[in-house]
């Protein structure tokens, strides 16, 4: 096993800081785009592949506790993958996972200028991408507490927009203008119910990713292997 006590970075981040980073991570902008998309494949039944997605993305997610805790280094899955398979494996997975966070910051960083941001004000798309993209450097360059914390606030702001969406719909309910018979509707015209769920899976679990980043920050966490830490299986 890693000795986790051997870092220089600076063991600051609390189990309460780590909730909210892994929560803010997987809520992002995926529950927000992805649901329409997900109906679209699926049908109404859109509570079908969001379970399944559930389902699949528990299953990394145990696997990526018991080797957070076992392993509590920075490298995350390309440590990992070094342990297992060598030295060219962990380089593969790492640069891999590189890619697809330039990938997805870019994307996310361009949604935000545009679609989101138009909402408000009209602006060029590309500069208020660059200006945003610097701003949350700076912010994670002054240190990990701080950016957590910042993280935090962002997040009360998803889970406050979840919950009036919430709200609003059960208003709806109540007051009649519910359609709840398409919650049974499964698939779409020209496509079985099966494929239709398979493929709403396949998206809505792009909407449960996000805590496999909080590996990452297995050497500034207090106490990674510590019992307040969640584990699949008793050791």
């Amino acid at each position: 096993m890693d000795q986790s006590s051997k870092t220089t970075l600076n063991r600051v981040v609390s189990t309460p800081l780590l909730f909210w980073f892994i929560l803010g991570d997987i809520l992002g902008a995926g529950v927000y785009v992805l649901i329409g998309e997900v109906a679209g494949r699926s049908g109404g039944a859109v509570w079908m592949p969001l379970l399944l997605a559930l389902v699949l993305a528990m299953l990394t997610a145990c696997s990526y506790a018991e080797l957070a805790t076992k392993y509590p280094r920075a490298g995350g899955a390309a440590h990992y993958s070094q342990r297992a398979f060598g030295p060219f494996a962990g380089f593969v997975v790492g640069f891999c996972m590189l890619a697809a966070g330039v990938v997805s910051v870019a994307a996310l960083a361009r949604g935000f200028a545009g679609d989101y941001l138009a909402q408000f004000v009209r602006l060029p798309v590309p500069l208020v991408a660059v200006i945003f993209l610097v701003a949350l450097g700076l912010i994670n360059a002054r240190g990990i507490k701080e950016s957590l914390r910042a993280n935090v606030v962002a997040t009360l702001i998803e889970v406050a927009g979840l919950i009036l969406v919430v709200v609003l719909g059960a208003w709806v309910m109540t007051r009649g203008d519910a359609d709840l018979a398409r919650l049974g509707q499964v698939g779409v015209a020209g496509q079985g119910a099966a494929a239709g769920v398979l493929a709403g899976a396949v998206l809505a679990f792009y909407s449960f990713v996000g805590f496999e980043t909080s590996v990452n920050l297995a050497e500034e966490i207090r106490d990674p292997a510590g019992p307040t830490h969640v584990r699949c299986s008793p050791r």
